[in-house]
């Protein structure tokens, strides 16, 4: 019979340090939902190809289920609580919201982590861009077209405050 290897490990999550044991072939995303309770990011095909699993480590997005909760060692970890709680998804939610990009809601916490990469950027995105990039995330409820106009306009709202 195999035992599990366990391992310390220590991460900033959301802001706060934590530090836990966990199992030596625990995934990232199962992290956060079963040892830290936040369940914002969803399991969807656990293969990294569906997004649903998406969360940042140490600024980039990632596929939780695709990353070991060990190589999160020494790393800042930010989940969809952490970027909504921070204000940093505000426009973005209120645009998904006014365009009913969220239907089911299961694809929302990767496609608002993806978005939020996208509205950053310099130059802001093209349509086509923003559907490009949004891509790897899959959605079955909206048919992309609602979601890609919520980011199109937190993008357009951007450049015309910029520009005022």
């Amino acid at each position: 019979m195999e035992t599990l290897e366990f391992m310390d490990i220590s991460v900033v999550v959301n802001g706060t340090h934590v530090t836990r044991r966990v199992a030596a072939r625990k995934h990232l995303v199962d992290f956060l939902r079963d040892d830290l309770g936040l369940t914002g990011s969803h399991l969807g095909c656990e293969h990294g190809a569906c997004g649903a699993c998406t969360v940042r480590v140490n600024g980039e997005t990632v596929r939780g289920c695709l990353m070991l909760a060990v190589q999160a060692d020494g790393a800042v970890v930010e989940t969809v609580e952490g970027a909504s709680d921070s204000g940093e998804l505000a426009e973005l939610q209120r645009e998904f919201h006014e365009r009913n990009a969220f239907q089911c809601g299961f694809c929302t916490p990767g496609m608002l982590l993806t978005a939020a990469e996208l509205v950053a950027r310099e130059p802001p995105p093209t349509r086509e861009e923003i559907r490009l990039q949004l891509s790897g995330n899959y959605c079955r409820c909206t048919g992309y077209q609602s979601i890609v106009d919520a980011v199109e306009a937190v993008c357009r709202g951007r450049r015309l405050e910029k520009t005022a």
